[in-house]
């Protein structure tokens, strides 16, 4: 920029959605802890509430780290693009790690406990989702934050990469709604149809989730919003595209 010229600024309302996102964000994570201390006795590693780690790693990993980084490329707008990918992909992957050790939880939990893995709908729909986190996050890192993949392989793989990033998202939630509803059905089925409180508090939280997704996606999928090249990065991206595929800049 030249000198004295006025500061890049945001479009119109993505700051307030943004704000919007996080306010939602962090109220779902505050529900989740209340659901877990209030209802479910809390959280230890070591004891018959290593289960309760699962439902909290996975709402803070699988949801809310997820779709902060999703709106990374929103957010950094005017900062240099390899920063704005390597933040990007350093939130996904604390998510990933997150995610992990709330797995980690519920095998360990079922095997103390005597109980069978991986039979419910939840269980198939979470694990099929983290599995394809996994793979996406490290063609992520392969195809845009290492160098190596030619300029036409990545432009081939952007709209993929961007597709199955939205669609992750939204499996991360279903998954997340279907475990909720498992768990309230294993521990209050005989009371859930009264309207009790962990019900209201558990159905809450789940329209919380609902609602941090559909302000992330709308975000994500404003034309206007999306992260504008910047000059240099125009130019670095022909010279890039002349290198590896033999082409003139005009061509």
């Amino acid at each position: 920029a030249m000198d004295g010229a006025p500061p890049p600024t945001s479009p119109t309302g993505l700051s307030a959605y943004v704000a919007v996102s996080q306010l939602l964000g962090l109220t779902l994570l505050a529900t989740t802890g209340a659901w877990l201390g209030r209802y479910r006795g809390g959280v230890a590693w070591h004891s018959p509430l290593q289960f309760n780690a699962h439902p909290l790693c996975m709402v803070l990993g699988m949801v809310f780290l997820q779709g902060d980084a999703l709106l990374v490329y929103r957010v950094f707008r005017h900062e240099a693009k390899r920063s704005t990918k390597a933040l990007h992909a350093l939130l996904h992957g604390l998510a990933l790690v997150i995610a992990l050790v709330g797995i980690i939880a519920v095998f360990e939990s079922h095997r103390t406990k005597g109980i069978p893995d991986m039979y419910s709908l939840h269980s198939w729909c979470g694990m099929a989702t983290f599995v394809l986190y996994l793979l996406q996050w490290f063609l992520g890192c392969g195809f845009f934050l290492f160098p190596g993949a030619s300029f036409s392989l990545r432009g081939w793989y952007k709209p993929q990469h961007i597709f199955f990033g939205i669609t992750l998202f939204i499996l991360s939630i279903t998954s997340c709604l279907l475990g909720i509803t498992e768990m309230l059905l294993f521990k209050i089925s005989d009371s859930y149809s009264h309207f009790v409180p962990e019900g209201i508090l558990a159905n809450t939280l789940g329209v919380l989730l609902v609602a941090f997704g559909l302000v992330v996606g709308y975000v994500l999928t404003r034309e206007e919003w999306k992260r504008p090249p910047l000059a240099e990065e125009l130019a670095l991206s022909m010279d890039f595209k002349t290198l590896t595929e033999g082409e003139s800049p005009g061509g």
